[in-house]
């Protein structure tokens, strides 16, 4: 099926920089720069005063108002008027460039890039001008990494030296080397993005504290913040479900959408994108990704980094982005260098095409478990070969947007011509088109499978033959637990005989036939084990693809014509990732035999994917309240963790759309599809999956026909104008936030309370309890509050002393803006498992000292309170699942100092190190079960007590009062992480940085 072959290879080195557009800074201060000093100068001596370097770096203002940030975005006039107020600015800056460019270590190779018809697009620095045949055997996601080392080589962040590690990056490839990476743009969804713009609130009142202005806090690059985190699946089934699930996500998040409202005025170069215009990686897919900059005539490719892992959607594009914390987040919009290790890239070659009735989903579900059992974590995925020609783009994006499951900091599509088509299919203007086109081709940047093609180096390889996939699904609890569809039936029998875990229910033989019968609206119901209570078509991986949107509309009318309907007590739903959807599917004339299923629009958003699917019908949750059934959800998403879509649904599957509405008709995932009937006609005959299944030719002909270019044009011209909703919402004006302290949604947090103008250092962990100890694959949903808020958790207390009531609690998602919820709400997960309960599961912990088995904030609180460290045992894939700050800034705020795990998932050991707790990670072949620790022993961490004696990677000595020493290795990886550890966590390293200029 996949052959894997490795080589040497394996990393380089380089430093990132980029030209940042920032109207109000350039006005008042061309030169000033938020930039931290590049690693190299953090030196052992001087990690804890290199806050105070200033990088001396230039921006260059965006020549095009479709891109334009900070201005009034209802109005287009006022994009018009900043930018023609920006004239003058963007002369001065020209003159400056030209002065810098003049010194730059490589002028000689800045070139002009000529227009087709005479003229130039704008200036560029030429790889081939280099004259280096190193160049051609990288892959392209590394050409990418030595632009930009090029574009920024100024000796001081980014030296010349760096550009030749990566481009002798076969032979520097044993290294694992530090880079600085600055992003071209940030990306933000309103879950993450409202905690981000408490934090930069609240860092702007840190720094008028310390005797500076507060202004500096301000965004330096492009931020585009998209509403699209809060909307929930409360009404369904009706035609005006999404109208009313807005109003009432609109009288839930007030106090939220106000605050960003707020901070699209307040905060300089930020583009804030309502709710109700899709999903946000989805947007950036077809309105927001560049894939080449043009500004002030100055081109370099376009780079973003997100607040939600599923940003690496955009590799699909060949825009090189991935998924960081809110804390890495903040710091890169203001000018913050990113500290990451290089990642080698491993070589996917795709051969061959899909065969009749085979899917996108089902490739990426498919490819997914084929790189999580490589390894790929940590590192570059770049596809390539003579099969990406059979994949769309849509088809290349939904790979790329799972990269997360599988583990790749990216799963990288270099831009070829299926690239370009979809850019003009999308509404990109021919010149833009050609632009990119020209600048890539003669940067070495694109990839034309008409020419030959040279072997390109590569980490390690795999292979695969599109011909060999095959239907399936992934679950029930993990998004890489690949099922085939014809194994399905036998797969769900062997997981209700299974002990606990990730693949077994643990229900004995004599109760796995057991129904429990209801009543719904007066009909006689029934759910047994596998019966699917919830069938969503949901989430940016699959919406955004026409291909098994259509054909799910397809199956339905399939369905519809044979007789066959969804039981009513299924909770369906659509919800699309952009408008566009809505059009296509209005225009193949496929959308009612959708809503005829009960698959109704119920918002324009994430819902289900994330836990937002809302309540079960009252009679559907009162049958399986109290009872040991295992209903299902059937879900286009790309994550099905346990808890995670519905606090009922301990079965949770992810499938392709057409697969969706085939499970809710089946009413059941205990079904063989190949020699079982869906259900039975109206002629009263059994109907199968292969009866109501389209095939390739006619879902093709259906998409050529039904999508078109007007419609991304005519929907995305108008998606900054809002709603009336939105428009109606009043909001603060002000340069400081005026904090409410009534409110239970957005709360100044303490990060900054009594900061001083030096670094704390390091603090000494000693005789620490462990408040948590856990087996592997904790990811962050188990850790960062999400979901629903249970009625009996600390955080449900905190509201109802408050006088908030249940039904208006919301989710803690909506709720993130609030430290003193999401501090409640940190490892309150009801699946969660803590070996300190000795098999029980739930959010509770032990409290050591006096054996009471109490809530973990309650514990926490007891620990603080006298004065005890706290530090968790974890075991593999600690961390992994989305990217969330939360999962990082919950620990900190109960307390934890250290966590001391087998291994951390890549964006959250990150951000620990970014909130200053210590990860440690066991020795390979030890974890706390082989060493013989309990969690109920006191553990001190012996690390230096100055920053200038720590090393990234150093052995670390951790010893128990019982005796125990183990050696750990300790994964602060960077200077520039030990340098942000010094300082208490990287956002007061940032505040310090900015307060002295």
């Amino acid at each position: 099926m996949y052959r894997r072959a490795t080589s040497g290879v394996r990393s380089a080195s380089t430093s990132l920089t980029r030209i940042s557009s920032s109207f109000s800074k350039i006005a008042s201060n061309p030169t000033a720069s938020a930039s931290a000093p590049s690693a190299s100068v953090l030196t052992q001596t001087n990690r804890s005063k290199s806050f105070s370097s200033a990088l001396r770096s230039f921006r260059v203002c965006s020549a095009s108002t479709r891109w334009s940030h900070g201005g009034n975005w209802r109005s287009p006039a006022s994009l018009r008027a900043q930018a023609r107020i920006s004239a003058p600015v963007m002369e001065k800056f020209e003159r400056k460039y030209a002065t810098i460019a003049s010194e730059h270590a490589y002028k000689d190779i800045l070139t002009s890039l000529p227009k087709p018809g005479g003229g130039e697009y704008g200036k560029y620095y030429s790889l081939p001008a280099l004259n280096d045949p190193r160049i051609q055997k990288l892959p392209y996601s590394v050409r990418i990494l030595l632009e930009s080392a090029i574009r920024n080589c100024d000796n001081y962040q980014v030296t010349k030296d760096d550009v030749e590690k990566i481009l002798d990056w076969e032979n520097t490839s044993t290294k694992q080397v530090e880079i600085s990476f600055k992003p071209a743009r940030v990306i933000l969804q309103d879950f993450t993005g409202v905690p981000a713009l408490v934090d930069l609130a609240s860092m702007r009142d840190a720094v008028k504290n310390l005797g500076s202005d507060p202004d500096k806090i301000n965004p330096l690059v492009p931020v585009d913040l998209v509403v699209d985190h809060s909307v929930q699946v409360d009404f369904a089934r009706s035609e005006d479900a999404a109208q009313k699930n807005m109003e009432l996500e609109f009288k839930r998040n007030k106090e939220r959408f106000a605050f960003l409202k707020w901070g699209s005025t307040a905060f300089k170069n930020m583009l804030v994108v309502p709710p109700g215009s899709g999903i946000v990686h989805q947007v950036n897919l077809e309105y927001l990704g560049r894939v080449v900059f043009n500004s002030g005539g100055f081109l370099y490719p376009d780079s973003v980094v997100g607040t939600d892992s599923h940003t690496t959607m955009i590799d699909g594009l060949g825009v090189a982005g991935w998924g960081v914390g809110g804390i890495e987040a903040e710091a890169a919009m203001l000018g913050q260098p990113m500290s990451m290790v290089l990642p080698g890239v491993v070589g996917f070659k795709l051969e061959g095409k899909l065969k009749e009735g085979v899917t996108a989903t089902d490739l990426v579900l498919t490819v997914t478990q084929i790189l999580r059992k490589h390894g790929v974590v940590g590192k570059f995925v770049e596809f390539y070969g003579e099969g990406m020609g059979e994949l769309s783009l849509a088809d290349r994006a939904t790979i790329a947007n799972m990269s997360p499951e599988y583990g790749a900091t990216m799963g990288f599509f270099p831009v070829d011509h299926v690239t370009l088509e979809y850019l003009k299919l999308t509404g990109r203007s021919d010149e833009t088109v050609s632009m990119i086109e020209s600048y890539l081709r003669a940067n070495n940047m694109f990839v034309d499978y008409n020419e030959p093609q040279q072997e390109r180096a590569y980490t390690s390889y795999l292979q695969l033959d599109l011909g060999h996939v095959e239907p399936c699904i992934s679950g029930p609890k993990r998004p890489h637990d690949r099922v085939p569809l014809k194994d399905m039936k036998a797969d769900w029998h062997a997981c209700l005989d299974n002990p606990v875990g990730f693949k077994g229910f643990a229900v004995p033989k004599e109760k796995q036939e057991e129904v429990v019968k209801f009543s719904y609206n007066g009909q006689p119901a029934e759910i047994k084990h596998g019966s699917v209570v919830i069938a969503a078509i949901t989430s940016c991986t699959n919406t955004s693809n026409p291909s098994v949107m259509i054909g799910a509309a397809l199956v339905a009318k399939k369905a519809f014509d044979l007789g066959l309907e969804v039981k009513p007590w299924v909770k369906t739903s659509l919800a699309p990732g952009s408008r566009v959807v809505e059009k296509y599917l209005d225009r193949s004339g496929l959308r009612e035999y959708l809503t005829n299923q009960g698959f109704e629009i119920v918002g324009y958003g994430c819902t289900t994917c994330i836990g937002n699917s809302g309540d079960l019908e009252k009679s559907v949750a009162d049958a399986i309240e109290g009872t040991d059934i295992i209903p299902a959800a059937v879900l286009s998403g790309n994550r099905n963790f346990e808890g995670r879509v519905h606090p009922q649904t301990r079965a949770n599957y992810l499938a392709s759309p057409p697969l969706v509405v085939a499970y809710a008709l089946a009413g059941t995932v205990d079904i063989d599809f190949e020699k079982e009937p869906i259900g039975t006609g109206k002629d009263g005959k059994g109907v199968y999956l292969r009866d109501i299944w389209p095939s390739n030719e006619e879902i093709a002909q259906v998409v050529q026909y039904s999508v078109l270019p007007s419609m991304f044009k005519n929907s995305y011209e108008t998606i900054t104008e809002g709603n009336p909703l939105w428009n109606d919402l009043s909001a603060p004006t002000s340069t400081l936030y005026s904090w409410d302290p009534n409110s239970t949604y957005i709360h100044e947090p303490p990060y900054f309370k009594n900061m001083t103008a030096n670094p704390p250092g390091p603090r000494e962990v000693k005789d620490a309890y462990c408040l948590l100890n856990f087996g592997d694959s904790v990811t962050t949903d188990h850790i960062s509050p999400a979901g629903n808020i249970q009625k009996s958790s600390p955080a449900a207390k905190f509201l109802m002393d408050r006088g908030v009531d249940p039904e208006n609690f919301n989710s803690y998602g909506s709720r993130r803006g609030n430290d003193e919820i999401m501090a409640r709400g940190t490892f309150a997960n009801i699946r969660i498992v803590n070996k300190l309960l000795k098999g029980e599961v739930g959010p509770k912990t032990v409290h050591i000292p006096t054996g009471e088995k109490l809530s973990v904030f309650d514990a926490a609180s007891r620990y603080k309170t006298d004065g005890q460290d706290t530090v968790i045992l974890a075991g593999a894939e600690y961390g992994s699942g989305s990217s969330r700050d939360w999962a990082a800034k919950g620990p900190l705020l109960l307390g934890v100092k250290a966590v001391i795990a087998k291994s951390f998932e890549r964006i959250h050991r990150s951000n620990l190190a970014g909130m200053g707790i210590i990860p440690l990670c066991f020795k390979a072949g030890e974890d706390a079960e082989t060493l013989g620790l309990t969690g109920h022993e006191r553990y001190t961490v012996h690390l230096p007590t100055k920053v200038s004696d720590i090393r990234p990677g150093q052995d670390v000595t951790v010893t128990t009062d019982t005796g125990k020493s183990f050696v750990c290795t300790l994964r602060f990886d960077t200077e520039v992480e030990l340098a942000y550890y010094d300082h208490g966590g990287i956002l007061p390293y940032v505040i310090r940085s900015l307060s002295t200029k």
